[in-house]
C-alpha cells in the first residue's frame, strides 16, 4: 500500500484558509437589535422615606393641687374634653370652712385696725399740746402698722383658702382625650406623687418623630457639594405621611424640630414634623411612613435600571457610538422610579442601550429597533 504525502506547504495554506474563513465570520457577525435611550437631563424630586411615630402634640398630666375625697368624675373615659370642661370634683366641705374661718380672720384684723386707727388719731392732738410723750405716740404709730401687716396677712390666708376652694373643682387646661381615670370615686387623694388623676393627649394638632441616620446626613451634604443635590430652603420640606392600610394622610405637614444632637446607641438624629389631625385619623403610638419632599436632583441624568450592568469593576452601561455597544462605567446614585439617577460617565445627547444588553458584548454591532424615551411619572 502506498502512503500519500502531503506538502507541508500544503497543510499550512489549509490551516490558514480556515482562521480567514473563522475570522471573516466573526467580523461579519450580524448586528444585535436593541432599544436605546437618548440622554436628556431633568430636574426629579429627591423625595426620601423614613418610618415615623406619631405622638401628642400636648401631653398633660392632670394632678391633685389640695388634698380631699375625690367625690365625683365628670368625663368619659378615653372620651375627648373641651378646654374647661369639669373633670373632677374633690369633697370642697373641709375647703369651704377653711374659707370662712379665713373671712373671720380678715373681719378680725379691719377691727384691730379700725381701733388702731383711733388710737393713733387721739394721740396726734394730744401729742400736739404736749399731753401726751412721744413714746406714746410711737406706740400708737407702731400698733397701727401691725394692725395694718396682720389684715393683709389674714387677707393673704383668705386668698389661699380661696384658691384652694377652686382646686376642688378640677376643669381640662386644654381640649383633647383624656385617659381612664387613677382612682375612683371616694379615694383620698394628695397632691404630690400620687396625686396623678388622668393624662390628656392632644392630637390635633399631632406629632410624628422620625430618626435619620448619619450616613444619609452625610450624603445628603456630599451630594449638596457636588451639586447633585439640592435642599429647599431652611429645610422648609412638605412632609407626606402615608398610613398602615396604604393611604395617604390628608394634610400635608411640616418639620418643626430637629434634635442637635445623634442618639449614640443608634447613630440617628430625631426629626419632628406636625400634621394637622382634624379628623383623628392618626392617634399617639401609631406607626406612619413619613415622606419629605421638595429636595431635587438639578439637571439628573438617569437611565433604566435594564440598562445597568454590576460588575467586579463597577456598574456600567452601554453607549451606541458609530454603531456599536461601547461600554462605559457609570458613578450610580438613587433610585427614582424606574430609574438610576447617574452622577458621572454620561453625558446629554448619549445614546445608551436600555434593552438588550444582555445580548451585547463591547464593540458588538446594533441596531436601533426603538430609541425611548425617558418618561417621569
Amino acid at each position: 500500500m502506498r502512503i500519500l504525502r502531503i506538502p507541508s506547504f500544503v497543510v499550512i495554506l489549509s490551516l490558514i484558509a480556515v482562521w480567514s474563513c473563522n475570522k471573516t465570520s466573526k467580523s461579519t457577525a450580524p448586528p444585535v437589535a436593541v432599544v436605546a435611550m437618548r440622554i436628556e437631563p431633568k430636574t426629579l424630586p429627591a423625595d426620601v422615606e423614613y418610618i415615623g411615630v406619631a405622638e401628642s402634640s400636648h401631653i398633660v398630666e392632670i394632678r391633685a393641687r389640695v388634698e380631699g375625697v375625690l367625690q365625683s368624675i365628670h368625663y368619659q373615659e378615653g372620651g375627648r374634653v373641651n378646654q374647661g370642661d369639669l373633670m373632677f370634683v374633690i369633697d370642697p366641705r373641709p375647703l369651704n370652712a377653711a374659707v370662712e374661718k379665713a373671712k373671720s380672720a380678715v373681719e378680725n384684723q379691719k377691727a384691730i385696725l379700725w381701733n388702731a386707727n383711733q388710737v393713733k388719731g387721739r394721740m396726734l392732738p394730744l401729742y400736739q399740746q404736749n399731753a401726751v410723750s412721744q413714746h406714746d405716740l410711737d406706740n400708737a404709730i407702731s400698733n397701727q402698722l401691725s394692725a395694718e401687716a396682720s389684715l393683709q396677712s389674714a387677707q393673704a390666708d383668705l386668698y389661699q383658702a380661696e384658691l384652694n376652694l377652686s382646686f376642688a373643682s378640677i376643669e381640662a387646661p386644654v381640649s383633647g382625650f383624656a385617659s381612664q381615670a387613677t382612682y375612683r370615686e371616694g379615694a383620698l387623694i394628695s397632691p404630690g406623687e400620687r396625686g396623678l388623676l388622668t393624662t390628656l393627649y392632644v392630637v390635633d394638632p399631632i406629632w410624628v418623630n422620625f430618626s435619620v441616620a448619619d450616613r444619609d446626613r452625610l450624603e445628603w451634604r456630599n451630594e449638596i457639594e457636588k451639586k447633585w443635590l439640592k435642599w429647599p430652603e431652611k429645610m422648609n420640606f412638605k412632609v407626606e405621611a402615608i398610613l398602615s392600610d396604604g393611604t395617604i394622610f390628608p394634610t400635608e405637614g411640616v418639620i418643626d424640630f430637629t434634635n442637635p444632637a445623634i442618639e449614640q446607641s443608634t447613630g440617628t438624629m430625631l426629626f419632628r414634623a406636625v400634621f394637622s389631625n382634624p379628623n383623628r385619623l392618626l392617634f399617639p403610638g401609631q406607626f406612619v411612613r413619613v415622606i419629605l419632599k421638595g429636595a431635587t436632583h438639578p439637571n439628573a441624568i438617569f437611565v433604566p435600571q435594564t440598562a445597568v450592568i454590576q460588575s467586579n469593576q463597577g456598574p456600567s452601561v452601554f453607549v451606541i457610538e458609530q454603531g456599536k455597544a461601547q461600554r462605559k462605567l457609570v458613578v450610580l446614585g438613587n433610585w427614582f422610579q424606574d430609574y438610576w439617577i447617574v452622577h458621572e460617565g454620561l453625558k446629554e445627547g448619549d445614546l445608551v442601550i436600555a434593552q438588550g444588553v444582555n445580548k451585547v458584548q463591547n464593540g458588538s454591532p446594533v441596531i436601533i429597533q426603538e430609541v425611548m424615551s425617558g418618561v417621569i411619572k
